[in-house]
């Protein structure tokens, strides 16, 4: 079922840049009080399916950069991928977020801290252990309504006090995060190339409705730029799921032009249109 979202500026990830270091931003800049701008209707929603090939969680509060939940040090040099899902589909009462951060993930109570002061209520905590590591999940609303979160600037904020809560807990993820190369304590070692790293597939899903499959480089609004580009050319947003892993974001998006699926040159001009914002800046000539 569609979900009336938004698609407009995101002023949000201008203030966290222009005010904040090392993404240190107190999560009461990103309280509803503080507003997100106007925005137009959007048929929105996130998550059916998983992009990522094991389960995922939230991300939370350690004691230092190496502790585990019970103090004890890694045994372990190596660290893992930092990920962080928003899932909009597989609750139709709440939004679903995951993070995973291998076994480093504490309680998660400054994290559930953080998106209170967003305007929101975390309804439900689960937390589970597999191969991978730990994993926390929060069910989440909208203080307010008691309903899922529909705005993608509120969605988008909801990730980056994620984000920001990992690098100030768990400081060593900055290197295995793209928003570590400006705010973490140590940038990754090596950097993202934009163009190699963006990868854009349409398919048609149903006689209803298109799967968009988005992978790039990730950075701060990422989530409201891709919404706003594919609303731009009228197409709507039904359901998906944007994943963030380490480095990278992964969106994948089922979407429709007047109810129905999306034909091929229209395929063609909506992955060439995200290509275009996506792709590496090059510089303009200089004109005399």
């Amino acid at each position: 079922m569609s979900i009336a979202m938004a698609s407009a500026s995101f002023s949000l990830q201008l203030k966290a840049i222009e005010k904040s270091r090392a993404f240190d931003i107190p999560t009461s800049k990103f309280a509803p009080a503080a507003g997100f701008g106007p925005f137009s209707s959007v048929a929105v929603s996130f998550g059916q399916g998983r992009l990522s090939s094991s389960p995922t969680s939230l991300i939370a509060r350690a004691s230092s950069a190496t502790a585990l939940e019970d103090g004890n040090p890694s045994e372990t040099n190596e660290i893992p991928t930092p990920k962080v899902i928003i899932d909009q589909d597989s609750d139709p009462n709440a939004t679903i977020v995951e993070i995973t951060f291998g076994d480093r993930l504490g309680a998660l109570l400054d994290t559930m801290s953080a998106l209170k002061n967003l305007g929101l209520n975390v309804v439900k905590a689960n937390v589970f252990l597999d191969s991978s590591g730990k994993h926390n999940t929060f069910s989440i609303t909208k203080a307010d309504t008691g309903r899922k979160v529909e705005e993608p600037e509120l969605l988008e904020a909801i990730r980056l006090t994620i984000i920001n809560n990992m690098l100030e807990y768990h400081p060593e993820s900055s290197a295995q995060l793209a928003m570590g190369v400006a705010f973490g304590a140590v940038p990754p070692a090596q950097q993202v190339d934009v163009d190699i790293a963006t990868h854009i597939t349409v398919s048609n899903d149903s006689p209803e409705r298109s799967l968009l499959y988005v992978e790039a480089a990730d950075r701060p609004g990422l989530l409201v730029d891709l919404v706003k580009i594919i609303t731009d050319i009228n197409i709507s947003v039904e359901s998906g799921e944007f994943d963030t892993e380490g480095l990278l974001a992964k969106a994948k998006f089922h979407v429709s032009y007047r109810g129905k699926a999306i034909i091929k040159p229209l395929q063609q001009v909506l992955a060439n249109s995200l290509r275009y914002f996506l792709r590496r800046p090059t510089t303009e000539e200089a004109s005399f």
